[in-house]
């Protein structure tokens, strides 16, 4: 995700909630990326009360879900892969069914069982390599949403080496999650940004619409476009940054598990406006893995979305993308 939100970023100390002219801003590390709260209180004790629950449900929910930590849940469940049920819980069983939601939704795109493919297409090693095809297929084997067995409080990987990660929405998620947590503390106005994708709410403190950067894929770290929003979430997806090169072709980290290789077809990235950071995300990375002409319709067909696809040789927006644009 390569959104930047248009304003001078404080340098103090991370987790803490740092005035910012008649809004406050809250910074701290989670989920392998910087995230960041700007909000406008009724008072002090309100903007201390939700900066405290947000940034305690954000490290909660990273300590149960991410597969990095080696006593999560989702650990857990990929370490009991073929042998054992796990216990679920009623916040875990609601993220699943979510999951069943996510695995339609994206025509299996975004599937949570990815973890053998992502494994052995480790594009963050020292020296990443492509696998060989019988590597390729034996993860594709493993890989398959409609093959975890769920039942009432417990989940259960039917064959060893099966693992789930919850990248493909996890992040998204929170975002969303910690805008309704601003809605309960009376919290009108709220931007959220975990690591470039974006939930926002209200004005920011000037009154003004927040204004968002769309990143250009082909000069990294300048604008290419200004989107203002009021309500609602901006996601976008492409592997312009993240990638490796092997035998003079470049592999990104965006994987098709329906193919097993790494997306590879003339999309530089897609930005997704919709009502919220998940559906956006969702949307941003499915239109990314079909490509230009089949993503936009997608975007297009999808009730509440717009959408740019900046491809190699030319762009592709829906009919009421230019209503964001400055």
């Amino acid at each position: 995700m390569v959104l930047r939100h248009e304003q001078n970023r404080p340098s103090e100390a991370a987790g803490k909630v740092v005035p910012s002219g008649a809004s406050d801003r809250l910074q701290f590390h989670a989920m392998g990326t910087q995230c960041e709260i700007q909000f406008t209180a009724p008072d002090e004790a309100t903007g201390a009360a939700f900066g405290r629950e947000a940034m305690r449900w954000v490290q909660q929910f990273e300590a149960k879900y991410s597969r990095y930590r080696p006593d999560s849940l989702v650990s857990r469940i990929n370490a009991a892969a073929g042998r054992d049920w796990v216990a679920l819980d009623s916040d875990a069983e609601r993220l699943f069914a979510l999951a069943d939601q996510v695995y339609v939704l994206t025509r299996g795109i975004i599937d949570p069982t990815a973890l053998p493919l992502l494994r052995i297409w480790n594009y963050q090693t020292e020296r990443p390599r492509v696998p060989d095809k019988a590597a390729i297929d034996e993860a594709r084997r493993k890989v398959g949403w409609q093959r975890v067995r769920r039942e009432n409080g417990r989940i259960y990987l039917p064959e060893a080496g099966m693992g789930l990660d919850l990248g493909g929405f996890g992040k998204e998620y929170a975002v969303d999650y910690v805008a309704e947590i601003a809605r309960r503390h009376g919290i009108e106005h709220v931007l959220i940004d975990f690591g470039h994708d974006v939930r926002v709410n209200g004005r920011a403190s000037d009154g003004s619409m927040w204004t968002i950067g769309m990143e250009d894929p082909g000069r990294p770290g300048t604008v290419h476009r200004r989107l203002l929003a009021e309500s609602g979430g901006v996601a976008t997806s492409g592997d312009y940054i993240r990638y490796f090169e092997a035998g003079g072709k470049r592999y990104g980290h965006i994987i098709d598990p329906r193919t097993g290789y790494p997306v590879s077809n003339e999309c530089l990235s897609v930005t997704v406006v919709a009502n919220s950071c998940l559906e956006a995300g969702l949307l941003a990375t499915t239109a990314f893995v079909l490509g230009g002409e089949e993503g936009a319709r997608l975007i297009e067909d999808y009730l509440g979305a717009e959408g740019c696809i900046i491809c190699s040789d030319r762009e592709y927006q829906t009919r009421g993308f230019y209503r964001y644009v400055v």
